[in-house]
């Protein structure tokens, strides 16, 4: 059967246009439609056009049209009628406005842009006359073609409303529609024909790593570029695109970009199966994944990944020895993690404090301020790639003898030569600090300096964590012997709490809690975590051991031996939670075994910026898969943040599920490729890691069986990262955090473009609620049920209100321990702006 359209043309008929045209009716009223009731009413009409009309005669589109509004009228949608005539009478205008277009835009393709848009989205909220009027306020003579579809992408922005959000994703149509142009032209002046010639291009000009085409064949290359699905760029958001062009995408030696965002995820896919016996199936699985922003990878993997200089890790993390030349050397581990893009985390908790003595001789050690400004003063001297300066956060223990000092790092009080404003403060607590807050606030607790218990005790009181430490501590404060500085415990909280508002930080990291979830206890201690405080692994010092002298062709040459201890670093995945069916047990445990396969194969193919950090990656082949998008999930699933009882099983069975979909793909690694160096003794072999989270169901004892015979490929597994940027390239909420606003205003290019929560309509606009306006015990819990089921931590921000006093902060806090959660990011109020740390966006 034939269509007449009405520019004459003789098409074949196409039911599912009635379908969708239907479909828009529906939804224009909003009225939800079956797919089989819109199934039902398309059969009924073609079977009108095949049984009335004459053999000879070929249907017009407005006799199809009648026939809609007669079908609709029988079943009763006399709503649906009325959207459908007034739908008809739009469309006549718009065929109207298109001519209007046309004056100004001579590409045809860029037309068809405008007519994809009226016919793929409702016309009541998305017209075409709208867009047209906004873009001719901003016409001015003799603009380029090129210049005319930046108005249409800078109108479609404009148009972005609580009402049509949709708008951010018209814009990018345009957005794109001149990126690959320009793209266009590059390849034709290089003579590039396919994706193999562009990578052998890109390859000898130094922007593409070698190894790609030393690896793939041009077969292979061919099949993966077939595979390619430029549809998927119309996933992008205005935002989304616009990140992915300035941060990302490859750029020819004079700036030009030259490669497309679907080039950019194959690069990386082919990057990271490199290591795999059957790639190019591997390859299409993880493009897949990121393609159709199910999973995001960390910031420097979506930099530098397919790129000659492949540095991919996110989080770093040292602890610095008490010894000046081991203090350096982690000044120094900064600035090489710093320069290669990397954020730090550096534990000061084994350095003496302000006061100590060096060498026999008393008071005369200036204590961990004046090291922490060297970090401070490196990360504004050594940036990132040239894009932002260096992030470091700083870790001390709440008994060190300059917690005082250092918990006004950041605060407008006091004195400027205390101040280092550039690093990130961090305290780690024991749980008896929380205790006596919680049961002795009026109690006194004393501060120690590590060196002189070492020296006067024998051991050192921060290697130790729990009941042990606790017993260690009250020998210290029971031994007149060493010096103290002591403090009502309401007045450190005090300090504390003033700190948070100001600041927003210290970042809380509570390390016994830490330490007793580790799974690799029986091989080390974990002291503190990284810049945003989500990772948490083994740590220990490095030591430098012994110096000779070696002669090599007659130069007398000094060598250092260096023992390398735990240097962490850790590679970051979030799965886009409001992008994945979620309810789809295959879909979920398909995103995740690749998303675990592709980070473990980013620890082979690292390039590591420091030896001791790929030493200890080897031994723990730690990962971090994290999730994004979770209050974007939670909406979709048709539940309010708020709704406690729904909330909080929903997140719990969801992570349940996560958790054994990534250890069972580890466990499938590791039958493959064989089991991380220390698994021996660990939770995971003893069974210790169930039992602390009880796991004691049928499947859960099967894989711990199964994992007890074949083991685990990596030491951790899961961690969530903030995701600041990579969540809006993925069009979702960041990280497990509620949103801070349905609607706000975001300056792009010097216009204010409206930003929207994503999925935002009639129907969920309620269904979102802004984090400040949010009981913050309900983010404490729902915290608490998603940390059972990961074992390193999460970045969790706290957001706050002039409503707060100091005892509902306090609170939280208090709460959070008891419910076994390790760390929490940021204080964020309403007035205070801080800013997440790209690094670790993943």
């Amino acid at each position: 059967m034939e269509i007449k359209k009405r520019d004459g043309n003789i098409v074949d008929f196409d039911r599912s246009k009635i379908e969708l045209a239907m479909k828009k009716a529906y939804a224009s009223v909003g009225i939800y439609a079956e797919q089989n009731e819109l199934e039902s009413m398309a059969q009924q009409i073609e079977n009108t056009i095949v049984n009335k009309y004459p053999k000879n005669h070929v249907v017009t589109v407005e006799e199809i049209q009648d026939l809609v509004e007669l079908t609709l009228i029988d079943h009763g949608q006399y709503k649906v009628v009325k959207s459908f005539i007034l739908y008809r009478a739009k469309h006549t205008t718009d065929r109207k406005v298109i001519e209007e277009f046309e004056k100004f835009i001579t590409d045809d393709d860029v037309i068809e842009i405008i007519r994809y848009i009226q016919e793929h989205y409702d016309s009541t909220r998305y017209s075409i006359e709208n867009l047209y009027l906004k873009f001719e306020s901003f016409v001015k003579p003799n603009l380029s073609q090129y210049d005319m579809v930046n108005l249409l992408s800078k109108a479609s922005g404009e148009l972005v409303s609580k009402e049509a959000p949709n708008w951010e994703y018209i814009a990018s149509l345009f957005m794109n529609y001149n990126l690959k142009q320009n793209i266009k032209k590059l390849e034709i002046q290089y003579d590039l024909q396919d994706f193999k010639s562009k990578i052998k291009f890109l390859d000898e000009r130094g922007l593409y790593g070698s190894y790609i085409r030393e690896v793939y064949t041009d077969d292979d290359i061919d099949e993966l570029e077939k595979y390619m699905d430029d549809e998927r760029d119309k996933l992008f958001t205005f935002s989304a695109l616009d990140l992915i062009i300035k941060r990302y995408l490859i750029k020819t030696h004079d700036n030009r970009v030259i490669e497309s965002a679907q080039e950019m995820f194959m690069g990386i896919a082919m990057h990271l199966a490199l290591k795999e016996k059957d790639r190019i199936h591997w390859a299409k699985k993880i493009y897949d994944n990121l393609s159709k922003l199910k999973v995001t990878v960390a910031t420097p993997t979506m930099s530098n990944a397919r790129k000659p200089f492949n540095q991919l890790s996110s989080c770093f993390i040292d602890t610095v020895p008490d010894t000046l030349e081991g203090i350096y050397r982690s000044i120094n581990n900064f600035a090489q993690v710093s320069k290669h893009g990397g954020g730090m985390g550096l534990y000061f908790g084994k350095v003496r404090a302000n006061g100590s003595d060096i060498r026999g001789f008393q008071g005369v050690a200036g204590g961990v301020i004046r090291w922490i400004k060297l970090a401070n003063d490196t990360a504004v001297a050594v940036d990132q790639l040239g894009v932002r300066q260096g992030s470091v956060a700083v870790y001390l223990d709440v008994w060190h003898k300059d917690i005082l000092e250092f918990l006004q790092l950041r605060t407008n009080n006091g004195d400027d030569r205390m101040k280092a404003h550039d690093v990130f403060p961090s305290v780690c607590y024991p749980d008896l600090f929380w205790k006596m807050v919680r049961d002795d606030i009026d109690g006194t607790w004393y501060m120690f300096d590590p060196h002189e218990i070492s020296v006067k005790k024998g051991y050192n009181l921060e290697d130790y964590y729990g009941d042990e430490w606790e017993k260690r501590y009250n020998e210290c404060v029971l031994d007149e012997s060493i010096s103290r500085r002591s403090i009502k415990v309401k007045d450190l909280v005090r300090l504390i709490i003033k700190s948070w508002t100001e600041t927003g930080t210290p970042f809380t990291f509570n390390r016994d809690t830490v330490n007793r979830m580790n799974p690799n206890k029986h091989k080390g201690m974990i002291y503190s975590s990284n810049l945003c405080t989500e990772i948490m692994q083994n740590m220990s010092e490095i030591h430098s051991i012994s110096e000779n002298i070696e002669t090599e062709d007659g130069d007398d040459i000094i060598v250092t031996k260096t023992k390398p201890g735990d240097f962490v670093v850790c590679n970051l995945a979030s799965l886009v939670l409001g992008n994945i069916d979620v309810n789809n047990d295959e879909e979920l445990e398909e995103v995740v075994e690749t998303a675990v396969r592709g980070l473990d194969n980013v620890i082979d193919l690292n390039f590591y910026p420091l030896e001791y950090a790929k030493y200890t990656n080897k031994k723990y082949r730690p990962i971090g898969l994290g999730t994004s998008g979770y209050h974007h999930c939670l909406v979709k699933n048709n539940i309010m943040y708020s709704d406690v009882e729904k909330h909080l099983e929903f997140a719990d069975k969801l992570y349940e599920k996560i958790n054994y979909y990534a250890i069972k793909a580890s466990n499938k690694i590791a039958k493959e490729k064989g089991s991380y160096e220390y698994f021996e003794g660990s939770d995971w072999e003893n069974g210790e890691y169930f039992k602390l989270r009880d796991y004691n169901s049928e499947k859960w004892n099967e894989l711990y069986h199964d994992i007890k015979k074949n083991g685990m490929r990596n030491g951790y597994l899961m961690a969530v990262a903030p995701t600041g940027s990579t969540s809006i390239i993925a069009g979702t909420t960041a990280a497990v955090d509620p949103v801070m606003s349905r609607y706000f205003l975001e300056e792009k290019k010097g216009t204010i473009v409206p930003r929207v929560a994503p999925g935002l309509s009639p129907q969920t606009f309620w269904l979102y609620e802004n984090a400040h306006e949010l009981d913050q015990n309900i983010t404490v819990d729902a915290t608490s049920i998603r940390q059972r089921h990961i074992d390193q931590g999460q970045s969790v921000n706290i957001y706050i209100t002039t409503d707060y006093t100091m005892r509902t902060i306090l609170n939280i806090y208090v709460r959070a321990w008891e419910k076994g959660i390790k760390s929490i990011y940021y204080v964020r109020s309403k007035s205070l702006e801080v800013e997440d740390c790209d690094s670790c966006s993943a």
